[in-house]
């Protein structure tokens, strides 16, 4: 960690589902209650938890992932979001030592390496006691380059049970323990399919009261292994803006269907030169006026489909600014709704906004993820043909039927698979992978707003 790094820490956990999530708002509450400017990170590609963060601190959570930025690119992203702030909290993906393939890589401890930041572990402790011990000593002791800062003891049964456990475990395991929390259930995130509830449509996610209780048992100069208090640093932008003074209005698709972000995209936009204007399909919205290019991103169209298919009026705009060759861009669930068509999980088929002609399914059958590597096929608003971009697929659909070909770019997996997919039409570009294109790859951002400004020259 540099010398002008703020204190951080890295949230990681045995294995998901231990309660990583709840432990990191807690601890943002914690460290926001004391009057301190905190910047919460996310290990990988997840959106939603990242949603919560922000629930808490009032800051955009920022994405760090090994694959689609490198390990210099974690670096500058790090340093470049945490320039002005008293702490950072970074939560990790899965496991502490579980990443890619199997192997370390995007890993938690990987990025503690990378940054050079410690690691509070998460230990689901329900129905255990002795082997407690076990499970600290193996997390401590796997990776010696990795610095474990304590353990939080999660899931407690009850005052008895945590009398047991220190009694198992000793004296010298026990002082690594920072705190303990008793199994709650009502601070579990509900669940739908692929993750968590958005903060969008999760009404309790404003509701800290629960993770105040946890807050107020963290004992944040003991997990930190110091006095925190503010550093009075100046304020900071993280992204120098690149525009020399010139401005468009980007459209951004942002509500319940859409929701999905690169928190370091949309700033690499608005440091190109767009103003970035939100708007809510799914209530019916239609684009805001004066707008010189539209961004969908991804989200859950399908649980709002209908909502989405009586917003004709939107889908009369978007057809004939496609027609006129304004930028539109679409990821996954956006790439749906410029569609013809969805059928959702019940087999109710729904028009969506028929910018391209492809029909979408539902398929609880066809689970995609994976990382990629995109090669674009032809010029487009992404960049000139041979532009390279990464990023990744999570999805529960594919296309039914399409009139139009999926070959806009060539890619491969992070395995080495190979396929084509993505689609372009006029200026309008789509395909399934939520790409990255903020950090040092700020040239995506960059062309996107050179197609709009060129649409405005013609115009």
């Amino acid at each position: 960690m540099s010398p002008n790094s703020p204190p951080a820490l890295i949230v990681s956990a045995t294995h998901s589902g231990a309660g990583k999530t709840t432990i990191t708002r807690a601890l943002l509450a914690a460290l926001k209650a004391r009057g301190l400017i905190v910047q919460p990170f996310k290990i990988g590609p997840d959106f939603i938890d990242p949603m919560y963060h922000t629930k808490v601190v009032g800051r955009p959570s920022v994405n760090l992932d090994v694959w689609m930025m490198g390990e210099e690119g974690i670096r500058d992203v790090y340093a470049r979001w945490t320039a002005d702030v008293d702490v950072a909290v970074i939560e990790g993906m899965g496991a502490l030592y579980d990443g890619a393939d199997g192997g370390n890589s995007g890993s938690a401890a990987h990025l503690a390496a990378i940054l050079g930041v410690p690691v509070l572990v998460v230990v689901d402790v329900w129905g255990m006691t002795r082997t407690t011990g076990a499970i600290m000593d193996g997390m401590d002791g796997f990776d010696p380059a990795v610095q474990i800062s304590g353990f939080v003891l999660n899931r407690i049964g009850s005052s008895y049970h945590r009398d047991l456990i220190e009694k198992a475990i000793g004296g010298t395991r026990w002082r690594k323990v920072v705190a303990t929390i008793e199994a709650d259930r009502a601070l579990e995130v509900p669940e739908r399919h692929l993750g968590l509830l958005t903060t969008w449509e999760n009404s309790s996610s404003s509701d800290n009261s629960g993770i105040d209780r946890i807050a107020r048992q963290i004992d944040i100069d003991r997990v930190f292994s110091e006095q925190l208090g503010p550093l009075h640093r100046p304020p900071a932008s993280p992204h120098i803006n690149r525009s020399n003074g010139a401005h468009l209005r980007l459209a951004l698709a942002q509500d319940a269907a859409f929701c999905f972000y690169y928190e370091e995209n949309l700033a690499a936009l608005a440091a190109a030169g767009f103003d970035i204007i939100e708007f809510s399909p799914a209530a019916g919205e239609a684009l805001p006026p004066s707008v010189d290019a539209v961004y969908f991103g991804g989200g859950y169209p399908e649980s709002f489909a209908p909502e989405l298919a009586a917003n004709k009026g939107l889908a009369d705009q978007l057809r004939q600014f496609a027609e006129s060759g304004m930028p539109i861009y679409g990821e996954c669930g956006g790439l749906i709704y410029l569609g013809r068509t969805l059928r959702t999980f019940d087999g109710m088929e729904h028009k969506m906004s028929g910018v391209l002609p492809i029909d979408f399914v539902m398929d609880p059958g066809h689970l995609s993820i994976r990382y990629a590597e995109l090669t674009t096929c032809t010029h487009s608003l992404l960049g000139p043909e041979g532009t390279v971009v990464r990023g990744q697929e999570f999805h529960q659909s594919r296309v039914a039927a399409s009139s139009i070909q999926a070959n806009f770019f060539t890619a491969k997996t992070s395995d080495g698979q190979k396929f084509t997919d993505g689609y372009q039409y006029n200026n309008v570009t789509a395909s399934y992978t939520h790409i990255y294109f903020g950090g040092t790859n700020t040239t995506i951002a960059d062309n996107f707003f050179e197609s709009a400004a060129l649409l405005q020259h013609r115009l």
